[in-house]
């Protein structure tokens, strides 16, 4: 971060920049460093001029030797007409450095100047930034010091000279801006003899004038003065790093002993999708005899949902769903940090509930709209601030062991909170904190939690704090802190039960969702699927009629052959194009609606032959899950091939696989139509097509160049890819100069393996299996398999009694050939490129671009497949194939991973991994190996940037974004697209300095008739001068109208009627029940949860719904599930199996244990003055007095 001072009177020019190293614990970018470079890791000399004389002096060098080795370089910079810098972060001990502080002053209340550059908090807002009013900014004749005076001079520093008031301008995050900030001037020291300064006050400036670091200062605040003359300004800098809060650690805990937000996240998305999908088999009359516990995994959750159906259960899909909430869950911490409402902290009980209400308002509209992309972003944010509330808050100490239901209620008043003027804490005793909770406060039941800042140590009265090194306001009285974050902070003895409380609250959360959803939706929105997706985007000119006539012809054999089994396509994706036009999307996962909208395509038109592919294709990227494949029909070249560079990033940010199907390659030359009708003939040149290749190259799809009327021969692929569990074993694209061998490892999970080989020249191949025998390409049908060769593909299906083992495939060809072997397996990976952030919580977060280049990185990984499996090796291979880079692996648990990679790759890349599993049957592990299929490559350019999850209809939302480079200096060129088309601005370059960074603005706004739910994917591309190298980030919001209506619908029961015999199926119980939502938005839907009956409803036009339901005496209860058109659910149920309970109609909450039982809250309909009496004679009777 950098604290800008603009002063005046300066004696120094402009002329020194000092770029430390920084320890491996703080990766990311250098910060900007301006003024001539200087390569100067051991000395800050700021040069000196005389104004009078105008000859330069050097002043004595600053002895500032750090003990790390050189790994990355970073400054914080103070600029005005003088200039220096800072080095950061300081080495511990702290190295002889002068200590001075003077004034410093806003000029202007309320406003600030905002920028802030590091890497994992790019640019929040515009200036100028609203302060709220607990960090207000005073003008100058009203600033406060925030800080005691200090005069610090380590041994061996050089004494300064007088200092004079500086007025300054501070470049802060939106959410970290101090109080008045204002620092008086140290009385003058000797001029010679620079007082000894004692450990203990060495320590208490680090602990007041640091960022509050604990143990080791790698993060640092620290004061710099430089020597000035008597008409000199001081310089000062301020540095700070994320993450700003403390919190439940968001990914990963050392040592293992404390549950992070992922554990939360994840266990209690496991327990709920065990739920859902024992409910469901329960209501089919199946049995599920999963235990649902803490042992749950991704794959024996995915086994236990779809048991009885296909072999191959893949839960990449599901797995990679929780692996993006648990990831937007711990984003909360660095695009958040200092919000507290987000974290509970303050007290901010109503304003925190509003948060949860509201993502979660967000997550049921995204749902209902099918963006479940979107929705999974709301969803790990949303549970990132319930989850808080446990940790920061005095829940757990109050004894409680149960969620506080009333925060995913708002329509349910807060109640017993602590007052501004209540105290809640006595001062902790020798570093104990565990009584320090006010012993009224938790006999009253009075909610509060603690308070919490960076800047200041300023709190309420006897308010309790969060505590931990970084939480200023724990220095004040009453000291310590409350939190529970892990095991060692303040109230670390109650980290265990606060975590599983936060798991059954986030269950709690998961299960109103699911009411207000379906189960069906619910399950798509973990990702819990048993099959992949359909997508096509069909080019529609007039020379199209043939390939759409095939891709109809295909998609209706693969729907109807899979149709009811747990093969059939989980989704289906529909996209058009011609020119000028492309779109709309169709998303469905209705096979019937598919096939309506795929048979009112019409091949018309065609005019100047290029088509806008390309526009088509990022349409089904946005729309389509992670890791899908999409298949392209076309003839033409893309009118919009400027949108390549987008593209690419989108098939690189979600890892999905583009497959081309060209009918319109100089080898099948075609004519196309004019609108005017007259025939016009081009073959699709060779560069044109290149582009393609291009993209499907770097996505592991293929290109398929065939004529039109062999066609039907190539679309075999799309059916080898609409099947489930689907892993690539290799994968390969060479330039040949001679026979190359490839080997590819077969295990014994694998079948159905097919290897592809596509090349213009028709490659020569000879295929290996482990024993020795051989097959090659002149051999249709042979000991290996069937070889089937159609324009430039030649795909050989291998026979199902191969051995497993190594195989070998040599491949001689005159020109670029692409190589692919696919199998299906259980057994499949997923992985992404995290960086790691400094501080008390210090972690990793997701990183949504390019890794940089020439630095080490970072990847979370998770293999599924097995209960028991072993990575051995995972290697970054080049596309080229040679200079592999191994990975360090560490696993973390559950099938997770943590690799280090010292040093990228140059060039593109993929991901290989090697591992063992062994099972029950096994008595010695099986070897594996799988391939990413998706090409990524690293670079100079860092690309950042920070949004809010949703967006309102009709409103406008600003996204800052950073670029930054460690190489080229010069003008790169900004493109910002989203998927929508919505209008928005944003700058068409920016310059850089080399090694420097630039900060930008996108502006977006939302159409007012935008319908709440929408999806937006936005992505920022950032090209060095001369297109050496470039970058994107990719992030992706929700549009969601505010909600205001939080009351939940209500239900009267009018009657119930029953005459049950003993022999149960041979009579029928009725129920009639009147539902409402007083004035709320209206009843959308009215579901069975639980019975086996017949419901039927009907609306009045005067806000009732009247609800008839029908069952056979032997299902005696039923659960009515009522959901308004905002998504507040209710349920309503009632039983005969009871008589002396009253019908009941409740809302939902539930209980904190695994079952989430519904608790009754009674709403009985007044049959009349005695509803008693009523149920009574029309249940009970007629059950003590069955007819005969």
């Amino acid at each position: 971060m950098e604290l800008n001072l603009h002063a005046s009177g300066s004696d120094f020019e402009d002329d020194s920049s000092v770029i430390p190293p920084t320890p491996p614990a703080l990766p990311g970018p250098a910060a900007p460093c301006r003024g001539r470079p200087r390569q100067l890791a051991s000395s800050l000399e700021p040069r000196r001029r005389s104004r009078s004389q105008g000859i330069e002096q050097e002043p004595d060098p600053l002895s500032l030797s750090s003990p790390f080795t050189e790994h990355q370089r970073r400054s914080a910079e103070l600029r005005s007409s003088a200039t220096a810098s800072l080095p950061f972060p300081f080495p511990h001990p702290l190295p002889p450095v002068r200590t001075a502080f003077a004034p410093v002053s806003f000029p202007q209340p309320g406003t600030a100047s905002l920028v802030f550059p590091h890497p994992s908090f790019p640019g929040l807002v515009p200036p100028p930034y609203p302060v709220p009013a607990s960090h207000q900014l005073l003008p100058p004749a009203h600033t406060q010091p925030v800080s005691r005076p200090y005069s610090a001079y380590p041994q061996g520093s050089v004494p300064h000279t007088g200092l004079t008031e500086a007025s300054a301008s501070f470049r802060l995050p939106a959410y970290s801006l101090a109080s008045a900030v204002h620092l008086p001037p140290p009385p003058h020291a000797p001029a010679n003899e620079p007082p000894p300064v004692s450990p203990t006050l060495r320590n208490q400036v680090l602990s007041d004038l640091q960022l509050f670091t604990d143990a080791a200062p790698s993060e640092v605040f620290v004061g710099m003065v430089s020597e000035m003359t008597t008409h000199a300004s001081l310089l000062w800098a301020v540095l700070l790093i994320p993450p700003l809060t403390e919190t439940f650690k968001p990914l990963l805990s050392p040592g293992g002993g404390s549950l992070t937000h992922r554990d939360i996240t994840q266990r209690a998305i496991f327990r709920k999708t065990g739920q859902v999908c024992r409910a469901m088999a329960t209501a089919q009359g199946q049995n599920f005899t999963l235990a649902i516990d803490d042992k749950l995994t991704a794959y024996t959750l995915q086994r236990a949902c779809f048991s009885g159906g296909s072999s191959f259960q893949s839960a990449l899909a599901f797995q990679t769903a929780v692996t993006k909430m648990y990831l937007s869950n711990a984003a909360m911490d660095v695009l958040l940090a200092l919000s507290a409402p987000h974290h509970f902290d303050d007290e901010t009980f109503v304003e925190g509930r509003e948060v949860v209400a509201q993502a979660s308002a967000a997550v049921k509209a995204a749902v209902k709209h099918g963006s479940f992309i979107s929705a999974r972003i709301s969803l790990g944010a949303a549970c990132h601030t319930l989850q808080d509330f446990y940790s920061h808050s005095n829940w757990i100490e109050m004894g409680n062991r149960v969620p506080f239901s009333k925060l995913i209620r708002p329509d349910m008043p807060l109640d017993n909170l602590a007052g501004p003027d209540l105290a809640t804490c006595r001062n902790c005793t020798g570093g104990n904190c565990t009584n320090n909770i006010l012993s009224h406060v938790l006999q009253e039941k009075k909610l509060t939690s603690g308070y919490f800042s960076l800047f200041s140590s300023a709190k309420p009265a006897g308010k309790c704090s969060h505590g931990g090194s970084f939480d200023r306001t724990s220095g004040q009285d009453p000291v310590g802190g409350i939190n529970k974050d892990d095991t060692s902070e303040s109230h670390g003895h109650l980290h265990l039960q606060a975590a599983e409380v936060a798991i059954n609250a986030t269950m709690e959360l998961l299960e109103d969702i699911r009411l207000a959803t379906s189960d069906k939706d619910f399950l798509r929105l973990v990702g819990m699927s048993q099959s992949s997706l359909l997508s096509f985007v069909i080019d529609t000119t007039g020379s199209m009629a043939d390939d759409i006539a095939e891709a109809k012809r295909v998609s209706f054999s693969v729907i109807d052959l899979k149709r009811g089994t747990q093969e059939e396509p989980s989704e289906y994706i529909l996209v058009a194009f011609n020119d000028p036009g492309f779109g709309p999307l169709i998303r469905t996962s209705d096979a019937d609606v598919f096939k309506q909208e795929i048979n009112k395509l019409n091949a018309a038109g065609g005019g100047d032959i290029p088509e806008m592919c390309l526009s088509g294709l990022l349409l089904a990227l946005t729309a389509a899950p992670p890791s899908s494949d999409i298949f392209v029909f076309t003839d033409a070249p893309a009118k919009d091939a400027e949108l390549k560079t987008t593209v690419t990033a989108l098939i690189e940010s979600t890892k999905s696989k583009v497959t081309f199907m060209l009918t319109g390659t100089s080898s099948s030359a075609h004519r196309r139509r004019r609108r005017s009708g007259s025939p016009v003939s081009r073959a699709l040149s060779n560069a044109d097509a290149q582009l393609y290749r291009d993209l499907a190259q770097a996505s592991g799809g293929q290109t398929i160049e065939v004529s039109k009327s062999s066609l039907p021969n190539a679309t075999v692929v799309i059916e080898d890819t609409s099947t489930s569990a689907l892993v690539t074993l290799l994968q390969a694209v060479r330039t040949p100069v001679r026979a190359e061998n490839f080997s590819f490892l077969l295990d014994e999970t694998v079948s159905n393996v097919t290897v592809y080989i596509t090349g213009s020249s028709s490659p020569a191949f000879t295929l290996y299996s482990p024993t020795g025998e051989s097959q090659n390409h002149g051999v249709p049908e042979g000991p290996l398999g069937m070889i089937q060769r159609v324009g430039n593909l030649q795909r050989v299906q291998l026979n199902a009694h191969n051995r497993t083992g190594l195989w070998d495939i040599t491949i001689n060809s005159t020109a670029i050939f692409t190589v692919k072997v696919t199998g299906q397996s259980s057994i499949n990976f997923l992985f992404n490129f995290v960086e790691a952030f400094g501080g008390a919580h210090g972690d990793f977060s997701l990183k949504q671009s390019r890794p940089s280049i020439g630095k080490n990185a970072t990847l979370l990984m998770s293999v599924t497949g097995s209960d028991s499996l072993k990575v051995t090796e995972l290697a970054l291979v080049p596309v080229s194939g040679s200079g592999v880079v191994n990975g360090n692996v560490e696993a973390i648990g559950g099938g997770d991973f943590l690799v280090t990679i010292e040093e990228l790759p140059a060039g593109d890349f993929t991901v290989h991994l090697k591992g063992e599993t062994s099972g029950d049957s096994r008595s010695s592990p099986t070897l594996f190996q799988r391939q990413s299929s998706t090409q990524l490559r690293a670079s100079s350019v860092a690309v950042t940037a920070s949004v809010n999850s949703t967006l309102e209809p009709g409103a406008i939302i600003t996204v800052p974004f950073t670029v930054e480079t460690n190489t080229t200096a010069g003008s790169y060129i900004v493109q910002a697209r989203n998927d929508r088309g919505f209008s928005s601005s944003s700058p068409s370059s920016l310059t850089l300095e080399a090694g420097g960074r630039a900060e930008g603005t996108v502006t977006l706004t939302a159409p007012s008739d935008t319908p709440s739910g929408t999806d937006v994917t936005l992505t920022i591309e950032a090209e060095a001068p001369g297109a050496i190298d470039s970058n994107y980030v990719v992030v992706s919001f929700v549009v969601a109208s505010k909600v205001t209506d939080f009351t939940r619908p209500v239900c009267q029961i009018v009657g119930i009627t029953a005459s049950c015999p003993q022999d149960c199926s041979q009579a029928t119980w009725q129920l009639s029940a009147s539902l409402s939502d007083g004035n709320g938005t209206g009843i959308a839907s009215v579901t069975v949860q639980e019975g086996n009956g017949t419901l039927s409803t009907n609306s009045s036009g005067v806000g009732i719904t009247t609800a008839l339901y029908s069952a056979s005496c032997c299902s005696q209860a039923v659960e009515l599930v009522m959901v308004d058109n905002v998504g507040n659910a209710a349920i309503c149920s009632a039983s005969i199996r009871n008589p002396s309970s009253p019908m009941t109609a409740q809302p939902m909450t539930t209980t904190a244990n695994a079952t989430a039982t519904p608790v009754s809250t009674t709403s009985s309909a007044q049959l009349c003055s005695n509803p008693y009496l009523w149920l009574w004679v029309i249940v009970v009777l007629p059950l003590l007095y069955p007819q005969a």
